[in-house]
């Protein structure tokens, strides 16, 4: 991979970008009533994203990569020149959900295009304004420019059928970020089937945050994942979630960590319990 470019930015970092001509701004939430909100207060300049039909693919039946399957790299490179990113374009992206959620899956399909400078704001939205980052209602019109990228995405992704050998293989190892709840199988309110993927463990990616939600420092994080993925072969580690979103979260984390980036499985939990697979419980 390229050099290393933190993969988080503090509010106080970004008031200190303020009318930086080369800075994007991205709201990347996915809550319900996500974009009325948006025009409702967002931080000053900042442009809407929305994961429903930017962030991810055609997703009418999920068995099929889940309920949010990455888009064409070609669909994904024209909304980046639709919002005025350009490749040296420092981007930075938040969501409602402290930069768990879209913003991460955001970071990551900017990372897999071979963008340098991207960041998720550490707190979210919420922080931000806590911290007095300007807001606005006004909705800003973009410089549209050519992002100009053609090749595939670029970080280690898996399909189900590799995830299905690895649901088999001790050689691999599957990380699975929902809550330990979802995992367990005592409910799942998204998906038609709770439990988890045989032989994964469940490592809730809200171990990436600190008490105040804040991302926890690199050290921290480094000393964490070091311990979890000792003794385990780097280019076989797999990370999901429900369906490939706040997974990302967690390679983020890992990229933050100065860990080599673990393998997406973008179809996640909604793929791989829509496809008559092994399901394992711990109820």
């Amino acid at each position: 991979m390229e050099q290393y470019f933190s993969p988080v930015i503090t509010v106080e970092d970004l008031l200190s970008l303020q009318g930086q001509e080369d800075v994007v701004i991205i709201d990347a939430s996915n809550d319900k009533d996500a974009y009325q909100n948006y025009k409702k207060a967002h931080l000053k300049n900042a442009l809407f994203l929305d994961i429903e039909t930017q962030l991810a693919g055609a997703h009418e039946d999920a068995s099929k990569g889940g309920r949010h399957p990455l888009p064409e790299v070609s669909a994904f490179v024209k909304t980046l020149g639709g919002l005025g990113i350009a490749p040296d374009t420092h981007v930075v992206i938040y969501d409602h959900a402290k930069g768990a959620n879209a913003a991460s899956r955001c970071w990551w399909m900017l990372k897999a295009v071979g963008h340098v400078k991207v960041q998720v704001l550490s707190g979210g939205f919420e922080r931000a304004q806590r911290e007095g980052y300007p807001l606005s209602e006004e909705l800003v019109e973009p410089v549209v420019t050519n992002y100009g990228y053609r090749g595939d995405w670029l970080l280690p992704r898996v399909d189900l059928d590799v995830v299905d050998k690895a649901s088999r293989d001790n050689s691999y190892t599957i990380i699975d970020v929902r809550e330990e709840k979802r995992y367990n199988g005592e409910f799942e309110p998204i998906d038609f089937v709770a439990g988890h993927i045989p032989r994964a463990i469940n490592i809730p990616f809200f171990v990436n945050f600190d008490e105040e939600g804040l991302f926890k420092e690199r050290d921290v994080l480094h000393q964490f994942y070091k311990q979890v993925f000792e003794g385990h072969d780097a280019e076989k580690i797999i990370v999901h979630c429900g369906s490939g979103v706040t997974a990302c979260n967690t390679i983020l984390s890992v990229y933050h960590a100065g860990l080599p980036v673990p393998n997406l499985y973008v179809g996640s939990w909604s793929e791989w319990s829509r496809n008559d697979k092994p399901i394992a419980k711990e109820i």
